[in-house]
């Protein structure tokens, strides 16, 4: 039945992450009957795809649904990044990774002039499951943040207990419609991660996805019908989306250990309390993308091409890497040099802010991302003129990525069937993202409701909630209401 309209008031907003979902895979799904709660949105609402951001891997692609903020520019660069100031991190090695116990420093290390949903909601009014982000939540909306599901979660990850994390999604989705029937927020946000695992264990295609995929939909379906039975659907927008995508990867590059070869001394998770002196940093995302930072002992941000006159031999190196697609040399926080390895070199600048940033791409000695050259274009143009090609919405994420304080020297783009972690994984990985390929960068959006207006990037969908909740949109998002 369609929705009637509701009031902003009596609304509420449910969010709920599909980790690692393509919307192929989740499409294809769909058409098999396979998920049949999700099919009924899809036929009542809407299913598209938009964008993610870069990196695309959990954690800092969190930060859009709840801030409307690309990460790199509130300060989550990368799953694992290497804090130069040295106001972040702590003495000795001044590294940071939200793989294990440092995610509970996600929160701290956001910038607080950018507000989360949960925030802009005021206390007691929200609620999530499994959220990399939670300011602005108490403990007992957090589920799943006690010791007890802490210490089955790594037992799981660890063991490499594929299986696991499915039984580990039911129970969250059992306990996240429980609470909602119980506390009626007015914002839900939750990731089930089973997806993620599974594509990364067997492949985004593989019959134990569907399973994970199933398990969204059985969570679907029961706060769809607790909603149904006390009056609430007709003022819930119920938003299932995914941070990104996934694709094959058969070979992995040990990037830190390719760099000590190489004759510098590189720290890297999970090593990083080295006995000796370090001049570079390898941090490594999702496992398709890397930060690599230089010249560690300067607290102020290097540039390139100034870097070059020490470290031009290893830009050199790594690009002649088949692991590597996409070299990115940051010259100011404003632009950046495009470097692919037999497709040339391009110039990306961006000028003004917000809604009001151009983004202006020159190729030079080739065009890397293949977009031609289509001159200063606003961030809407910029995303439909990258839309079709390999690299969707690239010249706005590389921008912001690059121009970032807590960005890398050098950021490197894996190419398709690589990736930068050749070591320390408990599940060998048979697909991977982070990266700026479609496959990783595109990602599904279902809703309850028809979508009006266009909804182009995952930065879209909180503006969008705050429109529905009827609360005062702050200043400065990346993204715009799709309402």
């Amino acid at each position: 039945m369609p929705h009637a309209a509701a009031s902003p008031a009596s609304a509420s907003v449910v969010i709920l992450v599909a980790d690692g979902a393509r919307p192929d895979t989740l499409a294809a799904a769909l058409d098999r009957g396979a998920l049949p709660a999700l099919a009924r949105l899809r036929t009542e609402g809407a299913l598209r795809t938009v964008t993610s951001v870069f990196p695309s891997v959990t954690g800092p692609a969190y930060t859009p649904f709840l801030m409307g903020r690309y990460p790199g520019p509130v300060g989550l660069p990368g799953l694992r990044w290497y804090d130069r100031a040295h106001t972040a991190t702590s003495f000795p090695h001044y590294t940071r990774s939200y793989v294990g116990s440092e995610m509970r420093k996600v929160d701290r290390d956001l910038s607080p002039d950018a507000p989360t949903l949960f925030e802009l909601a005021g206390p007691g009014r929200s609620v999530a499951a499994l959220s990399v982000i939670a300011r602005g939540l108490s403990r007992r909306d957090r589920l799943g943040n006690s010791l007890g599901f802490a210490l089955r979660a790594a037992r799981t990850h660890f063991a490499g207990n594929v299986r696991g994390w499915l039984a580990i999604d039911r129970d969250i989705g059992h306990l996240l419609a429980a609470r909602i029937r119980e506390r009626r927020p007015r914002v839900v946000f939750a990731a089930l991660i089973g997806i993620d695992k599974t594509s990364h264990s067997q492949g985004h295609d593989a019959a134990v996805v569907v399973d994970a995929m199933r398990i969204v939909d059985e969570t679907v379906a029961e706060i769809r019908h607790d909603a149904e039975q006390d009056g609430r659907w007709a003022g819930m927008h119920l938003w299932v989306v995914s941070d990104h995508g996934h694709s094959p990867v058969t070979r992995h590059e040990d990037l830190s250990g390719l760099v000590d070869e190489w004759g510098h001394r590189a720290i890297a998770h999970p090593w990083v309390h080295r006995p000796r002196r370090v001049d570079v940093a390898v941090m490594v995302s999702g496992n398709a993308m890397a930060h690599i930072y230089l010249d560690l002992a300067s607290r102020t941000r290097p540039w390139w091409p100034e870097l070059g006159r020490r470290w031009a031999h290893l830009a050199q190196a790594l690009g002649e890497r088949p692991s590597v697609d996409l070299l990115l040399l940051p010259h100011s926080p404003a632009e950046v040099e495009i470097r692919a390895p037999g497709r040339g070199m391009a110039q990306l600048s961006v000028s003004g802010t917000g809604a009001d940033a151009r983004y202006t791409y020159r190729p030079c000695s080739g065009d890397p991302l293949g977009v031609g050259e289509p001159g200063p274009l606003d961030r809407d143009a910029a995303h439909q003129a990258t839309l079709d090609g390999d690299y969707p919405d690239s010249l706005v994420q590389i921008a912001h990525l690059a121009g970032s304080p807590r960005s890398g020297d050098i950021i490197l783009s894996a190419a398709r069937d690589w990736d930068f972690r050749a070591k320390y994984e408990p599940i060998p990985h048979v697909s991977s993202h982070g990266a700026l390929h479609r496959e990783h960068m595109l990602v599904p959006l279902l809703g309850n409701r028809p979508i009006h207006r266009p909804a182009r990037r995952t930065v879209d969908i909180m503006p969008s909630a705050v429109q529905a909740l009827g609360l005062t949109m702050p200043s400065a998002l990346d993204g715009a209401s799709f309402l």
